[in-house]
């Protein structure tokens, strides 16, 4: 899978230098910062991919929604580690309710086998003794 005909690798490269840069002439970024917004770089290539291969989207769209509220944090936002849980539960209520309705079994539901009839002897013409 290719994101503007470049390797995902090659974007999340892109992404780490560039905040690199911005820091080292004058954006002035905590170390912790810096690595928030690589992981929400790294979270949104990760959902990309997933929507590309149609796999595992729920999980990448969770952390997507993680890698968010960490970005928050790390720039200020003020929520106890109770309040972070409580939107992420909610994050994951919200998406398992929609990806109930889209998932169907990749095998069909298993249907029990018919009992056996017992078959009376057939009459050959040769009786028993």
């Amino acid at each position: 899978m290719k994101i503007l005909g470049r390797e995902p690798a090659l974007w999340l490269s892109l992404v780490s230098v560039g905040v690199q840069l911005v820091t080292a002439f004058g954006l002035d970024l905590s170390t912790g910062q810096q690595a928030t917004i690589n992981a929400l770089a790294a979270a949104v290539v990760g959902l990309l991919t997933a929507l590309a291969v149609h796999d595992g989207v729920a999980a990448a769209i969770l952390g997507l929604v993680q890698a968010a509220v960490a970005l928050a944090v790390g720039f200020g936002l003020r929520w106890s580690p109770d309040q972070q849980s409580v939107v992420l539960s909610f994050a994951a209520a919200v998406i398992a309710m929609f990806v109930r309705t889209q998932v169907a079994p990749k095998a069909g539901p298993r249907v029990p086998a018919l009992p056996r009839i017992p078959r009376e002897p057939a009459d050959d013409g040769i009786a028993a003794s």
